[in-house]
């Protein structure tokens, strides 16, 4: 049968999924205030960029906590303080991190059952972890990032226990193919829920052809977001929402606008995001959808 339109063959469907969740990484641990003036450190202040954010139609909020210096820290009762300061001002889903260098993990499960976020990031492996500037040819920082399967198996029990979703953070195809040992002790239960972290020294590159790929080494019916790092991110949010995928922006993982621009707010990224989903023909999830759509418990 023929397009009476084009002339062609009748295609097949290809059907993308119409709701997008949209998370916004409001502050990292490693970028400070000499860099971009406008990442917030305080429980209020994240609270206030978690406001922002979902005002400008994010669902799910990634939160590491700082000191009020702007060090990173990984105290619970720091934690506690940001949930009740970001409940203050929105619904916003909370996704915690659990990033460590360190094997003792004692903190993050600490948080996580007390707390209890309706999300956790659970990094799915080890890997050189960097940035380079060509400018002074030389390296900014360079460490490795150790996530052994007895440190992931550690927070995902709390996870479990605490009935927090985990979501997989996989910075290479490893990280993704990695999992079937925690499936198979049951551990770790479907459905699943993916991100794949693009343009990380050490990690995938920044490509389409590295998103599909992660897309098909996750199992069937698994959920799925991309983070691009840095300037690459706005492509990288254009590849996953022609690919279905969910997407992430925020001040943790870029600090520009499509234009150049330094933002001034995680609202003003997820304003840019959010027009994003809407031009190629999707529409943001509303917390209700983000909740079925990634199989979440409400707190």
């Amino acid at each position: 049968m023929s397009d009476p339109t084009t002339g062609l063959g009748k295609m097949p469907s290809h059907d993308v999924r119409e709701a997008c969740v949209v998370t916004c990484a409001v502050t990292g641990v490693l970028a400070n205030r000499d860099q971009c003036k406008n990442i917030p450190y305080t429980p209020e202040e994240i609270g206030e960029e978690c406001r922002r954010a979902f005002e400008a139609g994010a669902t799910v909020a990634h939160i590491h906590a700082r000191n009020d210096d702007g060090s990173p820290t990984f105290n619970p009762a720091t934690f506690a303080r940001i949930k009740e300061e970001v409940r203050k001002r929105s619904p916003i889903v909370l996704n915690y991190s659990t990033g460590t260098i360190l094997e003792d993990v004692s903190d993050q499960t600490t948080y996580i059952r007390e707390s209890k976020p309706e999300i956790a990031a659970l990094n799915m492996g080890t890997m050189n972890y960097a940035k380079y500037s060509e400018k002074r040819k030389n390296f900014v920082f360079d460490m490795v990032f150790p996530n052994t399967y007895g440190k992931i198996i550690k927070m995902l029990s709390a996870m479990n226990e605490a009935g927090v979703k985990p979501e997989l953070e996989c910075f290479d195809t490893g990280h993704t193919h990695g999992i079937w040992p925690l499936l198979d002790m049951g551990i770790l239960k479907p459905p699943l829920q993916f991100s794949f972290i693009l343009n990380v020294l050490g990690g995938i590159p920044p490509t389409i052809e590295s998103l599909q790929l992660q897309t098909k080494l996750m199992p069937a019916g698994s959920e799925w977001e991309v983070i691009g790092i840095s300037r690459p991110q706005w492509r990288m949010i254009a590849a996953a929402l022609v690919l279905g995928g969910n997407i992430r922006c925020g001040l943790e993982d870029n600090f520009y606008l499509p234009n150049g621009k330094v933002a001034q707010s995680n609202g003003e990224l997820v304003d840019v995001a959010v027009r994003m989903v809407r031009d190629i023909g999707r529409r943001p999830a509303t917390i209700d959808e983000t909740y079925q759509l990634l199989n979440l418990k409400k707190q």
